[in-house]
């Protein structure tokens, strides 16, 4: 196998990965949904403690799935990695 063939399948890997949790799953299904949501939108949504939603926004934003945009005080969310998109719409 070729080395661009191989950091293909590791870059898909990684977005797999980093979607592998519900409550990851939930959050970038909520944001194809409606983007923009805040955290504490999320929170509501989800019945999850704060911390908990940011933890894993944090790993959504590190696998390059989900970015931040501030809106004065709050930060909103959108998913920015379109084969995310196409693996949580197909699924769900």
């Amino acid at each position: 196998m070729n080395t661009d063939k191989l950091d293909l399948f590791n870059d898909k890997s990684e977005i797999l990965k980093a979607l592998a949790h519900p409550i990851r799953l939930c959050i970038v299904q909520g944001l194809i949904e409606k983007e923009g949501r805040n955290v504490t939108t999320m929170q509501s949504c989800l019945n999850a403690p704060q911390s908990t939603v940011s933890q894993h926004l944090s790993k959504l934003k590190a696998a390059g799935i989900i970015e931040g945009r501030r809106n004065g005080t709050e930060i909103n969310y959108y998913v920015i990695n379109e084969d995310a998109k196409k693996i949580v719409t197909s699924i769900l």
